[in-house]
């Protein structure tokens, strides 16, 4: 028991708990007890300081920094990019033939950590998809726990039976995670039945030794000449997302928000590429 329950207790001890008798008819009325009135006062002080103290430690609520709330706690953005490019392309990886383009399911995650596991989950799903010369970008975020089994529920609508996933570690980390975030909130799901193409084992094979690494941003620096401007590194997002719901700031909430959107046009960008390798390598006009 803590000290304040422990006070609380000795002073109601102290004020008397028990409803007095009724007095008899035409007797008089007890005196009250004279200990009573401070015991109460100071057991009334106690229960103002206590519900104070929970106050504040309540956070207040930010207003999201983009979109629109679809669902408690799940806000979703949506962006539109102009994007010309072929109707098919070049995917030997999966398959023999041009695939086309709008098929092709750029995602991307934002989570808590980075060690995966049960505690593990995600907070921002991101996917760019490809149709008519325009990349459309929808983002989906959580602006309270509560709000996940929703946020899954709205992904998992947006995986067609023809889609193709693509990725980038996707196969390592992001759709284990998912998978599993899926099992925990029961939510029907077709990840482990759609083709998955996973950039990140093509460029190894291209680019080993070339550069330091083959983290997309060195990728998408050094291959596709993409310079981001302001990007909050993906290591500091489960710190922004904490923040924001803790009352604290907004404001690197959003900058996630555009560092996930860039990873999924990196990933369409990065397709077409590797496409164009594929195409020199063999001498293909397309």
């Amino acid at each position: 028991m803590s000290a304040l329950a422990e006070k609380l207790a000795r002073l109601r001890a102290d004020a008397g708990t028990a409803r007095p008798a009724a007095p008899a008819a035409g007797a008089a009325a007890p005196a009250p007890r004279p200990a009573a009135a401070p015991a109460i006062a100071s057991l009334q002080a106690l229960r103002a300081l206590a519900s104070a103290r929970e106050n504040r430690s309540r956070p207040v609520p930010l207003p999201a920094p983009a979109g629109t709330q679809i669902a408690p706690g799940v806000h979703l953005v949506e962006r539109a990019f102009a994007y010309p490019a072929a109707r098919l392309i070049d995917l030997p990886m999966l398959d023999a033939r041009p695939i086309e383009r709008a098929r092709l399911l750029c995602f991307d995650t934002e989570t808590t950590g980075l060690a995966g596991g049960v505690g593990t989950r995600a907070f921002m799903i991101g996917v760019a998809a490809w149709k008519e010369d325009t990349l459309r970008v929808r983002q989906l975020y959580l602006t309270s726990i509560a709000g996940e089994s929703a946020m899954l529920e709205h992904f998992a609508g947006w995986l067609r039976d023809d889609s193709i996933l693509v990725s980038y570690n996707g196969k390592s980390y992001d759709a284990p995670l998912l998978k599993g975030r899926f099992r925990l909130n029961r939510v029907r799901h077709r990840l482990p039945e759609l083709p998955h193409l996973d950039w990140l084992h093509p460029v190894r094979r291209r680019y080993r030794g070339v550069y330091a690494n083959c983290r997309l941003a060195t990728i998408e620096r050094e291959v596709l000449g993409i310079v981001r401007e302001d990007d909050l590194p993906g290591a500091q997002a489960p710190a922004a997302w904490l923040a924001f719901l803790r009352g604290q700031s907004s404001r690197n909430l959003a900058r996630v928000l555009d560092h996930n959107r860039q990873d999924v046009i990196t990933l369409m960008r990065l397709g077409d590429h590797m496409a164009g390798l594929t195409r020199l390598q063999t001498g293909s006009p397309r």
